[in-house]
């Protein structure tokens, strides 16, 4: 995905067919309330600078059922596949 094409993503909002419209930071502050910046916490890892590609297959992973999960199987099921990679690259670009 191209630099201008993730910027520009990341500067609109993003419709979701749960939710209506939602912007970029109210889906990037829901992954907060469990994936602290800090990611002391193996089972909940920190998110900012991890690889955009790993977090969108973890993402597919739990939203298919082929990754065992207590939540995060029902949450990725309300974000879509094209969700998840706007929220993976905006935490990736988080250093």
């Amino acid at each position: 995905m191209k630099t201008g094409l993730i910027l520009a993503a990341l500067a609109m909002a993003i419709p979701s067919a749960n939710a209506g419209t939602v912007t970029l930071p109210a889906l990037v502050a829901a992954c907060t309330g469990c994936h602290p910046a800090s990611g002391g916490d193996p089972a909940l890892p920190k998110l900012a600078g991890r690889d955009a590609g790993s977090i969108v297959a973890a993402m597919d992973a739990f939203r298919s059922g082929d990754r065992p999960a207590t939540v995060m199987d029902r949450i990725a099921r309300g974000i879509s596949h094209d969700e998840a990679s706007v929220i993976a690259a905006w935490y990736a670009a988080k250093q």
